[in-house]
């Protein structure tokens, strides 16, 4: 995505208070605009099947009544061109986790995320990247990874089993263990290339190839194993 370009978010919080704080930050953006928003599931489907509502990004409440956020997100990615969506979620929505990956969310931020941290998320949602607040990427191992396998429902299937790509980490380079040990942390495509002092472009496709060898779905799930596998500390040590 061109660094000139607008991104267009659309907002859905059960909480107008929400969405009122998070309106007043994005707008006040340059590169960002709010297109739209809504308080249920239902309304924001029905919102953003219209042109003026067309989002590159939309912040997506996980706790909802009616249609919570993980069967609106379903539902939404779906359809024709989808935006990409960041969960807004809190620390005890664990069980939840799972199944909003599982719907295809690009990415978690906790609803009491910064300003920094949501423009920061939002951008990187919008280039194609899988945001995900540093604070959360514990809690997504427990529940992705280390929580037994149980139903909570029949819209919220069993958690997965850990991403499979552990017993291949000997396929990569040593560059490529660097960029996971980095995604790992919860680094941006351009804060890697920061770090190891590459194009932003190289990291792209070094990223690929880590996902292609390791046979990982995401980015999410390049995070994860990075973590359970205690890669993070190297990257670390590279500073």
């Amino acid at each position: 995505m061109s660094p000139d370009r607008l991104i267009r978010v659309f907002l859905v919080d059960d909480q107008e208070l929400v969405r009122t704080g998070f309106a007043m930050i994005l707008d006040a953006t340059p590169d960002l605009r709010v297109v739209g928003s809504a308080a249920d599931g239902q309304t924001a489907l029905d919102a953003l099947r219209r042109p003026e509502h067309h989002a590159d990004v939309v912040l997506m409440d996980i706790r909802m009544p009616g249609i919570d956020g993980v069967e609106t997100t379903r539902r939404l990615l779906a359809t024709p061109d989808p935006p990409r969506v960041v969960m807004l979620t809190t620390f005890d929505d664990d069980e939840l986790l799972v199944a909003a990956l599982r719907a295809g969310a690009a990415g978690f931020l906790l609803k009491d995320a910064g300003a920094a941290e949501l423009l920061t998320a939002i951008r990187a949602a919008a280039a194609g990247e899988a945001p995900v607040a540093p604070r959360l990427v514990r809690r997504l191992i427990d529940s992705f990874v280390l929580a037994p396998p149980t139903t909570t429902s029949a819209e919220h299937p069993p958690a997965e089993r850990p991403p499979a790509g552990a017993s291949r980490l000997g396929r990569l380079t040593s560059r490529e263990r660097e960029i996971l040990a980095s995604v790992g942390l919860g680094l941006t495509n351009a804060e890697i290339a920061a770090r190891l002092r590459l194009a932003e472009s190289t990291v792209k496709t070094h990223l690929g190839s880590v996902l292609r060898k390791l046979e990982l779905r995401d980015r999410v799930q390049a995070v994860i194993l990075a973590q359970t596998h205690g890669l993070t500390g190297d990257s670390r040590r590279t500073d």
